[in-house]
């Protein structure tokens, strides 16, 4: 059995929340640190949960949960900017064929969920502290936190995002770089007939669709080649994609009436980022975002990060020696699933900037997916 440790996990999103409850479950002391005083409970619109995130959902306890509070659907349609529906197909089964294809869920409800499990969990949180001296040796590492405090862990897990200080102070110098494209994404009612996720590729946004999140509402968003942020006034938002998504027809029209408060819409650019070669150094370890990110073409951003959590946590659980073997393999397990998935999400994306009318979307999609069966 392995033995009881200390682990300090940087960072309470869905990799952090996640390996926090699973290492507790395993028996393992657990600090976690969050740099927001909210949870980052508020932050977001909607997301998208396919098959292998609701996986490792299931793992935690919480899946049963995340189906009352989202709206679960088996396929996906391809709308034509007029809103004349073109095709629509099945939704592989990524997590297996006892689970949904996919749930839509309102962002913060999960973050909700995961953050409750956590506290259920016993593990220890403190919300607005972060890191902020790492110091090693070869039986773990000394932290001192924002607010003074410190402690000596057998390991910390760096769960701290795309701009992780933790990557940054273990020496890890890649960071994200934008693909030139960039989202508005807004949450709205959802308007009756809409029971699953529709797309349009082309008119005067690249990509245009929607998402069912629960019985009620539903997340929208519309992506264009990125603008320089500061050139946007804050105030516009609302007006901006409002702009590009009343060009749309079909169900847009209902959609497009509710985009009025520029508090409630969301800009930001696509980003892409694969630390190679090993995400760890010594003692120090990453999973999620602070280690990989891709845009959210494929949808995969918080499933990749569900699963890093879920096969770090069973590598440490099952091994006595937390050592540079162990964390290598690590990343040489993850690394084979989540390069496909990245390269194939910024390809989708670079395909829609190229212009480029007979890229095989489709058969890239399938080709990634289906390789989202097998276990992680």
């Amino acid at each position: 059995m392995t033995p009881s440790r200390t682990v300090l996990v940087v960072g309470g999103g869905a990799a952090g929340n996640a390996v926090t409850i699973l290492l507790r479950r395993a028996g393992h002391a657990v600090d976690l640190i969050e740099a927001k005083d909210d949870w980052n409970a508020t932050a977001g619109s909607g997301i998208t949960l396919q098959g292998n995130a609701l996986r490792v959902l299931r793992e935690l306890g919480v899946l049963e949960q995340v189906e009352a509070s989202g709206s679960g659907f088996g396929s996906v349609g391809i709308v034509a900017p007029d809103g004349t529906v073109l095709h629509a197909q099945d939704d592989l089964r990524t997590g297996g064929d006892d689970l949904p294809a996919t749930v839509g869920m309102q962002r913060p409800r999960l973050q909700r969920i995961l953050s409750e499990a956590v506290r259920a969990s016993g593990a220890s949180v403190r919300l607005g502290t972060t890191a902020e001296i790492l110091g090693q040796d070869t039986d773990g590492v000394s932290v001192r936190l924002s607010d003074g405090s410190e402690g000596r862990y057998d390991l910390v897990i760096a769960a701290d995002g795309l701009g992780s200080a933790t990557r940054a102070a273990i020496g890890i110098t890649v960071e994200p770089e934008p693909t030139g494209m960039a989202i508005w994404r807004v949450a709205a009612p959802r308007p009756a007939g809409v029971t699953r996720a529709e797309l349009t590729y082309g008119g005067p946004a690249y990509i245009a669709g929607y998402c069912p999140t629960s019985d009620t509402t539903l997340y929208a968003f519309v992506t264009e080649a990125n603008r320089d942020r500061a050139s946007i006034p804050r105030a516009s938002y609302a007006d901006e994609m409002r702009r590009l998504a009343s060009a749309y027809g079909g169900r847009w029209s209902e959609i497009t009436e509710h985009i009025t408060d520029p508090a409630k819409v969301n800009y930001t650019w696509f980003d892409r980022m694969l630390v190679e070669g090993s995400w760890h150094r010594g003692r120090v370890v990453l999973v999620g975002d602070a280690a990989h990110c891709c845009p959210p073409t494929l949808a995969q951003g918080a499933a990749l990060s569900l699963e890093d959590a879920w096969v770090l946590a069973q590598m440490l659980t099952g091994s006595d020696a937390w050592d540079d073997a162990l964390f290598q393999a690590y990343y040489e397990r993850r690394i084979a699933r989540v390069r496909p998935v990245v390269e194939a999400s910024v390809q989708i994306g670079q395909w829609q900037l190229d212009g480029v009318r007979d890229a095989d979307v489709p058969g890239l999609m399938a080709r990634t997916m289906t390789m989202l069966r097998e276990l992680p």
